[in-house]
């Protein structure tokens, strides 16, 4: 049995001490994943529990609408001493979601330095490598030797956490290089820093989007990475646990967009809040249905007359929604990573066009020939199976610029794609199968 569940049968037993101890030996991260799967009752319950030195951590952890809720019941005393000692790219994230006063009282707790040091990393946007940084770094001239590295990090009181490497700066504190503590630990200890300098580990400007930090880290196998500026001076680093994190909330993102939904949404928050939220979802997808309706009643007097196109009317533009999805995946999913430019995107185009011709082909056969056997009328299978390779390449280039275009105008292709989609696959659809039944059948 894990620890969450142990923890929930000990409190659903009435086992205050014991849940107490258990409480407090987990992660973090266990005790946020556990306060989010609860009812609010007894979330109130599990913080009031929770040892004071680490509940800046776990509200760390948590979703932004759970830590609404935990630090509305906080005092501003409370909420000092549970940031007390906080990493600076925790604590930063955590403060700038704050209410702005309750922002400026906890700025003003800390000492001049902690202060200072915070509000550089405040200053950039968080979805920047800037606003990603740790300002708390080790680094050393190039022209020391190794035993002076040593010597020096002897004497620090602490070492920042998650440290791998220090960096190498001149005495303009511009960036030189990474020096991994695994050379130093077996390098001479005579040997000069310059000489054992990483080469593999390239500095990210502060300015560069969260995005383009998840492509260094995962693609170059880093665990800590320099940040620069425009100057090439160096002004902290990142860290493998905050990309994680970035990777995390953008697969969230992703999944929860694509119903239109918010990736923060509290899943115990009262029904009348997330009633409102997914309303108005609910009210775009409605007006694509009734233009979607709108076609179809165009065709009024067809469908009166031949009844069993009503019957086999859903079938194209249900196959097309699927084509669609297909391509609107696989784009949005390549811009994300990047994959797409203007080099590759006519021949992008030329393959999703061809995927679209050969799928509306293949199942138009099928489609076609299940109709015949089913109705024993050829016009009606071949009426269905032109509606089908119609709406299957169609589906194909919605696919492929649906997402181009949103990205264009800064829309996120994950939110709005797959309703814009659904809107054209059903239009395109109904009007072929049921315009070719109008050409053909009466």
């Amino acid at each position: 049995m894990s620890s969450l569940h142990k923890l929930k049968n000990q409190l659903i037993n009435g086992k205050i001490i014991a849940s107490q101890n258990l409480l407090n030996n987990l992660h973090p991260s266990e005790l946020a994943r556990l306060i989010e799967s609860l009812p609010l009752n007894e979330r109130a319950l599990i913080w009031e529990m929770i040892d004071k030195n680490i509940e800046g951590e776990v509200l760390v952890e948590v979703s932004d609408e759970v830590r609404d809720g935990l630090i509305e019941k906080m005092d501003t005393d409370e909420l000092i001493t549970a940031i007390d000692g906080m990493a600076l790219d925790d604590l930063a994230d955590l403060v700038a979601d704050l209410p702005e006063t309750l922002m400026q009282e906890v700025i003003k707790s800390m000492g001049h330095q902690d202060r200072e040091r915070l509000e550089k990393v405040l200053a950039y946007d968080e979805d920047s490598a800037g606003g990603l940084m740790n300002t708390d770094i080790l680094t050393v001239r190039p022209d020391v030797t190794v035993e002076v590295t040593l010597r020096y990090l002897r004497n620090q009181k602490a070492i920042p956490r998650d440290t791998d490497s220090i960096f190498v700066v001149n005495r303009k504190n511009e960036y030189r290089g990474t020096l991994l503590l695994s050379r130093i630990l077996t390098e001479d200890p005579q040997t000069p820093v310059s000489e054992i300098i990483s080469k593999k580990i390239f500095p990210i400007s502060v300015d560069a989007p969260s995005e383009n930090v998840v492509w260094e880290f995962e693609n170059r196998d880093l665990v800590s990475a320099p940040v620069i500026d425009n100057e090439n001076k160096l002004l902290g680093r990142i860290t493998v646990d905050d990309v994680v994190d970035v990777i995390r909330d953008e697969a969230e993102h992703s999944l929860m967009s694509a119903a239109g939904l918010d990736e923060e949404e509290d899943m115990f928050s009262p029904a009348t809040k997330s009633a409102k939220r997914r309303a108005l979802w609910l009210g775009v997808n409605l007006i694509t249905a009734f233009i979607a309706a709108s076609v179809v009643d165009i065709f009024e007097t067809t469908l009166d007359k031949i009844v069993l196109l009503a019957i086999l009317m859903p079938i194209v533009p249900s196959m097309g929604g699927v084509a669609g999805t297909q391509s609107l995946t696989i784009m949005t999913r390549a811009l994300a990573l990047g994959h797409i430019d203007k080099s590759n995107l006519s021949g992008i185009l030329k393959k999703e066009i061809l995927v679209g011709i050969i799928n509306g082909i293949l199942w138009a056969v099928v489609v076609g020939g299940l109709t015949y056997l089913w109705f024993k009328d050829a016009l009606i299978g071949t009426v269905i199976a032109g509606a089908m390779t119609i709406n299957l390449i169609v589906a194909a280039l919605a696919g492929f610029f649906i997402p181009i275009t949103l990205k264009r105008f800064n829309i996120d292709p994950a939110l709005a794609g797959g309703v814009v989609l659904t809107t054209i696959t059903d239009v395109i659809g109904y009007m072929a199968f049921l315009g070719l039944g109008a050409i053909f059948l009466l």
